[in-house]
């Protein structure tokens, strides 16, 4: 296929394209601008389903359940994880690792 033919033909895809998005555009404009209930014609768009953000723990967070932890008897084995995160004390852990940190918390219960 030459390049002329080639152009002509990505060119009349393009329009194409362009006026499919003005029908989309003209569709959506009736659906949302209607002053009754919803039209009987639209689908319902399926629900995307989202990754839950990982949540952000503050010191105060982490000393809590470990003072709880702790009273319950599991000293010990909280110091065990303060190693495995190359800390002596809880002061010393990275913050960006609170989350993972009380995870592997929990999971000594």
């Amino acid at each position: 296929m030459s390049k002329m033919s080639e152009l002509s033909q990505v060119l009349s895809e393009l329009r194409d394209c362009g006026k499919t998005l003005i029908n989309i555009a003209d569709s959506l404009t009736e659906i949302f601008s209607s002053t009754g209930d919803e039209p009987e014609n639209v689908m319902e768009a399926p629900m995307i389903p989202t990754e839950e953000p990982n949540p952000e723990y503050s010191f105060l967070d982490v000393r809590k359940k470990f003072a709880e932890m702790s009273r319950a008897g599991y000293t010990e084995a909280l110091k065990g994880l303060l190693k495995k995160y190359g800390a002596e004390k809880l002061s010393s852990v990275d913050p960006s690792q609170y989350a993972a940190l009380l995870a592997d918390a929990e999971a000594i219960k």
